[in-house]
């Protein structure tokens, strides 16, 4: 007799949203074999069709509340601007005691939102950052193997039992991520500096950067302006949603640039050497 199928980790999981992380959550689900039912959610009869057609779900529909009634986890992964309230719009339809959790950019805002209701709520949420994006968007960039290697970032409020923040932790694992542990603010302040501030930077290079020299554009200018080709809409909530940590983050990149600056004006090699040293060690220290 053949051997009995392993019963997925968890029978229905609902996906809001079936774009990139979306769509690779689904395909690393379905490629792992960790969910029996893999429901996917959207407004966009196009978007969910060709999400069902690329097998990032097994079933998609527009009804959230008919989506989420039989899920074990539900994830979130719209905008940030909209997940406060898409969680609670979850939150009123679950099973009580369902595990919720998201994958917006900016964390303090979204877990305050969720903590201010805590006492009245169904499901047992804890916020969580997969860092794995990419510019490109929607079911066809997805990718089954997108958080493998990767840093998933579970931040949970003060009051967030620690069962539930392990239990969301080996979630995102079972994905094939390395799981880290911070608080909102913390992660905020973190990701200010390696995400948020590199995005604007990215922007004002590109802006800048005259029409007539575009054609003369290489390597090194299209990896450094990649990111700016991220939808500005998305980037605006998040930009904004955590403005005083970027503000802080982008005065530590003025400070670094107004002392390449005045090398440069003072024709001081050794300075400019020295600041370039220093850079290239800390690029380094990251790895490929």
């Amino acid at each position: 007799m053949p051997a009995a199928a392993a019963k997925p980790h968890w029978p229905v999981v609902t996906i809001v949203g079936v774009g990139l992380i979306g769509g690779s959550i689904g395909l690393a689900l379905r490629d792992r074999k960790l969910a029996g039912r893999v429901i996917g959610v959207g407004r966009s009869a196009a978007s969910l069709a060709e999400a069902k057609r690329l097998g990032t779900v097994t079933e998609t529909t527009a009804d959230l509340a008919q989506a989420v009634a039989s899920a074990d986890v539900v994830v979130v992964t719209t905008g940030v601007a909209v997940i406060p309230g898409m969680l609670d719009a979850v939150d009123a339809a679950v099973q009580p005691g369902t595990l919720l959790t998201d994958a917006g950019s900016t964390k303090a805002s979204i877990v305050a939102a969720w903590e201010k209701r805590r006492r009245a709520r169904r499901g047992r949420f804890v916020g969580a950052h997969p860092i794995a994006g990419s510019h490109r968007r929607g079911p066809t960039a997805a990718s089954a193997d997108l958080f493998t290697g990767r840093v998933t970032v579970v931040t949970p409020g003060r009051a967030t039992p620690a069962a539930d923040v392990e239990e969301t932790g080996a979630f995102w694992a079972a994905l094939g991520a390395t799981v880290f542990t911070m608080s909102p603010a913390e992660h905020d302040r973190l990701l200010a500096a390696t995400s948020h501030a590199p995005h604007l930077l990215a922007a004002a290079l590109a802006a800048a950067t005259p029409a007539e020299a575009r054609q003369f554009t290489a390597g090194g200018w299209r990896d450094t302006t990649r990111i700016a080709a991220g939808d500005p809409d998305l980037w605006a909530d998040i930009l904004l949603d955590n403005a005083t940590a970027v503000a802080k983050a982008l005065s530590r990149i003025a400070g670094a640039t107004e002392k390449m600056l005045t090398a440069l004006e003072k024709g001081d090699r050794r300075k400019l050497v020295s600041l370039l040293h220093a850079a290239k060690e800390a690029r380094d220290a990251v790895g490929s």
